[in-house]
């Protein structure tokens, strides 16, 4: 088995997107480690607020069709393929990681950039993993997260009705 972490976003929808998407996952790869909710302004571009989150699962299947099972949950939760990089969206799932991979392949890329560059992934990733090591730079998640330079940090932890019953 493979522990891998999956990063979750959105902003349309939110309150029901992310609880379906969370039960996609349990479905498809049984027990998950959740980390808190976070409400993030979004990056590159202006609209509603975000709620992301990340999700640790242990799993069997090649990265390739862990991917593949992310994509088709983002399809059923009304996720276009033609969204741009930083625009709104139902539901993103991005697996950042998954073991000590080290993979960059087309669209399939792990660990994912995105951990050390945004806090809206690598505080939630921190909280559920503090002690993991980044695969490349061997730095942990709380160190990372510690040195991260929080001086424009535009994220919160919050309660989403819903969130008691993840």
């Amino acid at each position: 088995m493979t522990r891998g972490y999956i990063s979750i976003g959105s902003n349309i929808n939110k309150d029901e997107h992310i609880p379906a998407s969370l039960r996609a996952l349990e479905q498809t790869f049984g027990e998950l480690t959740v980390s808190s909710i976070y409400e993030s302004e979004p990056v590159g571009f202006t609209g509603d607020v975000f709620y992301n989150l990340v999700v640790g699962f242990d799993s069997d299947l090649e990265v390739k069709a862990v991917a593949k099972q992310l994509r088709q949950i983002e399809l059923d939760n009304g996720r276009t393929r033609d969204s741009r990089k930083f625009a709104a969206r139902t539901l993103d799932l991005d697996l950042i990681l998954y073991g000590d991979l080290i993979v960059n392949d087309g669209r399939l890329q792990i660990p994912r950039d995105e951990i050390e560059h945004y806090a809206f992934v690598l505080e939630p990733l921190a909280e559920i993993a503090p002690s993991l090591q980044h695969p490349v730079s061997h730095i942990s998640y709380a160190e990372l997260w510690e040195q991260f330079d929080k001086s424009d940090l535009r994220q919160k932890r919050v309660a989403p009705s819903w969130a008691s019953t993840k």
